[in-house]
């Protein structure tokens, strides 16, 4: 920047969430110094909460419920870049340090875009196709201050405590800032009603929360149901002026009626509204009305300036454009503390196999057997169901017929190597408890059969079916799944289930590993160059699962395969290696049906 521009054409901003590394404080200490000396601008962006308000207001984030980062980061910049410049309606250029290699999102970022993450902005990723290396190397070369935290053991400088981290992670920062983050687990305690508070931090059950069901005093603010011919709304202990909320529809279309009753009041809609685009910025209004705390983030998405709370709610002069309602349910509170609709405690459970996970005998007779033996076979009625789920999610059957794969595994032979390792890729994306064992159980990692029940109840899965997803586990390893592809292994004390352990797969097929990488490509919505580093990081929040997360490869045998695959199927990807640019390419004409063509 200083090499390209005037110095008084722009200006530093630090978004000081109020939750960085200490040492990230001496860094920016250090940078707003050198910033004065040279004169540069230099401000500090920072909400009006303090996170031990703002935890207590919204409940702790998750990965779900991430009202942090827009209240205590996004907000507060905008506000004061329009403070600073005197506009509400700038358009500014922000250069940003992401980079593709931190996690699969940011390797979908664009170079450039326009209000994605700051309202009135073009955001330009300058370094977004650097590397750790070339990042390195530029600071040394260059004499650069150096953020201590890195030397500490940490590969990133977010947020202290966030709900996205995880793994290694979290252990250097808890050796390091122990004080810091001890503030945040007191607030968890101190907020959430759960018996096993202990091991709803420590098992991560906290990252999880969906909903304010179980934060302590949480009241029910906002209702809504179907009661004759209208769909009622119920407010208890309004925090704002609905009347100033509704100013941002303009005109509504349909009738409504308003009624006061104790602590609140009613509203009145024909019911055959309640599903119509228009009755949900309506409802966004209430939810507005019933819970906002004044965090700034309708502001800050107002580039017209008609919302302030200086003296109060005002909305003056309104446009109508509704970028007040671009937010969660048009209320980050309200999105956050909401309870379950259905006042339900148990969600929809992931025990696909409900206590019938499929046997080895089974297997063996569906290959022998195949479409035949759906109506040949010694199953009862609840075996046969759940198996035909196992076979569906494996892509190996559907409708009691078999399918194209079906013959694949049967060419390979059913008990193969290959076979196996394309069934467990098929069962990642297709079965929900196939994917929670890939998510929840690190490779080579033993846990306690307690923990892992512990940590499925805090998920809100009932305790029988969390005890049936784990002996499912134990029938998992004892079909080729476990003794031909190590899925895993299990130890009993007794009679009882006594540890599980997810284990690194003895897979070497080259081609398996292609399909992983198609299917991982188009799940995150056909992204199909990536780097090494992305793929070994188990860690990173994706919909794609990566194929070290799913087999547990080391990071030379990914080296070796991929060099053995771009060798050979140089048609389908390209992968290199030299000078640490760890480049791997996907053929974006090829699909994942196209790699099953080859076996």
């Amino acid at each position: 920047m200083k090499k390209a521009l005037p110095r008084s054409s722009y200006m530093v901003v630090f978004g000081d969430t109020k939750m960085e590394f200490p040492d990230t404080y001496d860094l920016v200490d250090i940078v707003e110094k050198q910033c004065k000396e040279e004169g540069i601008n230099f401000y500090r962006a920072a909400s009006h909460f303090e996170p031990e308000e703002s935890w207590r207001l919204f409940g702790p984030p998750s990965r779900v419920l991430r009202w942090c980062c827009t209240v205590h980061k996004a907000a507060p910049q905008t506000l004061k870049i329009r403070e600073v410049l005197g506009k509400n309606d700038y358009v500014g250029m922000d250069f940003v340090g992401v980079r593709a290699h931190e996690s699969a999102t940011r390797a979908t970022y664009d170079e450039e875009n326009f209000g994605k993450k700051q309202k009135g902005q073009y955001s330009h990723n300058p370094i977004l196709e650097w590397t750790s290396a070339e990042i390195w190397l530029y600071i040394f070369s260059h004499n650069l201050p150096i953020n201590n935290t890195y030397k500490k053991g940490n590969s990133r400088a977010g947020c202290l405590f966030c709900p996205m981290g995880g793994g290694k992670s979290d252990s250097f920062r808890y050796l390091c800032y122990k004080n810091e983050i001890d503030k945040y687990t007191d607030i968890i305690r101190d907020t959430i009603a759960d018996e096993n508070i202990g091991t709803y931090i420590t098992n991560g059950g906290w990252i999880e929360r969906k909903n304010g069901r179980d934060i302590i005093g949480n009241e029910t603010k906002y209702t809504e149901e179907i009661i004759g011919d209208d769909l009622v709304i119920t407010i208890r202990n309004p925090s704002t002026d609905w009347h100033e909320w509704i100013k941002t529809l303009g005109e509504v279309s349909f009738e409504y009626n308003v009624e006061q009753i104790s602590n609140g009041f009613r509203i009145s809609v024909p019911k055959q509204y309640d599903k119509s685009s228009e009755c949900k910025l309506f409802k966004q209004v209430f939810h507005k009305a019933a819970y906002c705390v004044k965090c700034g983030v309708c502001e800050a998405n107002c580039r017209n300036g008609c919302i302030s709370f200086k003296d109060g709610l005002a909305i003056t002069n309104c446009l109508h454009c509704k970028q007040c309602h671009n937010i969660d349910d048009g209320c980050l509170a309200y999105h956050s503390m909401q309870l379950p609709k259905n006042g339900g405690r148990v969600m929809k459970s992931i025990n696909t196999f409900a206590d019938h996970a499929p046997k080895i005998e089974w297997i063996q007779a569906f290959f022998e057997k195949g479409t035949e033996f759906f109506t040949d076979n010694t199953l009862g009625p609840m075996q046969i169901s759940m198996f035909k789920r196992f076979l569906l999610d494996a892509k190996l059957a559907e409708k009691n017929k078999t399918t194209p794969f079906y013959d694949v595994v049967t060419r390979l032979g059913w008990e193969s190597e290959e076979a196996w390792g394309l069934i467990l890729v098929q069962l990642a994306y297709q079965n929900p408890q196939i994917k929670w064992y890939i998510d929840n159980m690190p490779i080579n990692e033993t846990f306690p059969r307690q923990y892992l029940e512990d940590k499925l109840v805090e998920a809100e899965i009932s305790p029988k079916d969390a005890k049936s997803i784990l002996k499912a586990f134990k029938r998992l390893t004892e079909i080729p799944l476990g003794y031909v592809i190590n899925f895993g292994t299990t130890e009993n004390s007794g009679r009882q289930l006594s540890s599980l352990r997810r284990c690194k797969s003895t897979l070497s097929s080259e081609l398996v590993l292609l399909y992983a990488l198609y299917r991982y490509a188009e799940a995150c919505e056909g992204y199909y160059q990536f780097n090494l580093s992305t793929l070994m990081d188990v860690n990173v929040d994706s919909v794609g699962i990566s194929p070290v997360k799913i087999f547990g490869f080391e990071r030379d045998e990914m080296e070796a395969m991929l060099r053995g695959l771009s060798a050979k199927y140089n048609d389908f990807i390209d992968a290199d290696f030299t000078h640490d640019l760890e480049k791997i390419a996907l053929r974006d004409y090829h699909t994942s049906a196209d790699v099953i063509d080859l076996f």
